[in-house]
């Protein structure tokens, strides 16, 4: 009974193993991320946000920590009382396999809970990284449409000035053809009604 509840147990500890590495990794894109951030508001929000799961993390660790200790002293009491008891007596070794089963029943309780917890926080990370690229991606796409946007208007710009100047120019032109066209008329008239001078 005992080596069955051991079984659970190895579990555990590797299923809180593999979420420890995952969270790790996604802790450490998250702060990167944060770092790349041009806001900083952002930046800060990001960072505080990857300081309360490297916080997170620790607490983690320290129960995991604590439920293997439980875990090895329940062992080393129940291989102590074996001893020191005998062999003897079947009910004295059956007491003690129950009392062994049931500190492994309840360290394999709290080692499940602890995976639990790990595992919530790794899915907080990747949707909180997830989000963060959302985001990125959403800004990258802004950058390259006002990127695009400022092309035009700056087209926009050349083409007014070049319309400006031809305003200008056509202007000059007509003000020069009227006053080619007034001298004409007044040399005309000069010439009609004073042919003396």
């Amino acid at each position: 009974m005992a080596a069955a509840g051991c079984v659970p147990v190895r579990v555990c500890h590797q299923e809180i193993v593999r979420f420890d590495l995952e969270i790790k990794a996604a802790v450490q894109e998250l702060e990167q991320m944060a770092k790349e951030q041009d806001k900083e508001s952002e930046k800060q929000a990001l960072l505080r946000e990857v300081e309360n799961h490297k916080k997170q993390m620790l607490s983690n660790q320290a129960a995991w920590r604590k439920a293997n200790l439980a875990c090895k002293i329940a062992i080393d009491n129940s291989e102590k009382d074996q001893l020191l008891q005998g062999r003897d007596s079947l009910r004295q070794r059956k007491t003690t396999k129950e009392s062994l089963a049931e500190s492994a029943s309840n360290i394999t309780e709290s080692l499940m809970g602890i995976s639990r917890m790990m595992s919530q926080q790794v899915q907080q990370s990747e949707e909180t990284v997830q989000t963060l690229a959302n985001s990125s991606r959403t800004i990258l796409e802004a950058n390259e449409e006002f990127k695009s946007m400022s092309g035009t208007i700056q087209l926009g710009r050349k083409l007014i000035t070049k319309y400006n100047r031809r305003e200008l120019t056509d202007k000059l032109l007509i003000f020069l053809a009227l006053a080619l066209f007034l001298a004409t008329v007044l040399y005309i008239l000069k010439k009609r009604l004073f042919p003396f001078l």
